[in-house]
């Protein structure tokens, strides 16, 4: 007796048994995945780009402080000696600060995955992504990576997207 399986059967997520993705984790779970996408890339970007920002240094404090650069984009570095030394301990830590935001997108990749099965140990495994970046700055480089628009904008994304996961928990079954 030969049965008839088709793909569908299998892939349909209305069969009896199975949880529904509910809508608002499956939106917070595709932006986690273009986010870690793009954390991956700009992690790559950034150990390529190490050795010139580490060259450019001393060019980048000459525009600071003698008025070429606009008042708003001196604003959004921060203090330029801090810009400076932030610059050459991301240079000497570059490998390390590299395998550690490789390994925060992973964790946090996980994580999405996890919740879209609806497992609550995925929520746990996300945060710890999430905050892992923060933990690297401060390990790599030290606590002046905490200024700037940059690190703001940052923590605000991260804050945000685990409170409004917290939101999803309720979702999460296993």
């Amino acid at each position: 007796m030969a049965t008839d399986n088709s793909p569908r059967d299998y892939l349909d997520a209305d069969s009896p048994g199975k949880s529904k993705l509910p809508s608002g984790l499956n939106v917070l779970t595709i932006l986690t995945f273009i986010g870690c996408t793009l954390q991956l890339l700009t992690a790559i970007w950034s150990y390529s780009k190490a050795q010139s920002n580490f060259d450019g240094r001393e060019k980048l404090l000459e525009q600071m402080s003698s008025g070429t650069m606009p008042s708003w984009a001196k604003s959004l570095m921060g203090d330029p000696n801090n810009m400076i030394a932030m610059i050459t301990k991301s240079y000497e830590n570059r490998l390390p600060i590299l395998l550690m935001t490789l390994a925060a997108a992973a964790l946090c990749f996980m994580g999405a995955l996890q919740m879209r099965k609806l497992k609550k140990q995925g929520f746990l495994v996300y945060a710890i992504g999430e905050l892992l970046p923060f933990l690297t700055l401060t390990l790599f480089i030290g606590t002046f990576s905490f200024s700037g628009f940059g690190f703001y904008l940052s923590a605000g994304f991260a804050l945000l997207f685990i409170f409004l996961y917290s939101l999803q928990r309720k979702n999460l079954v296993q």
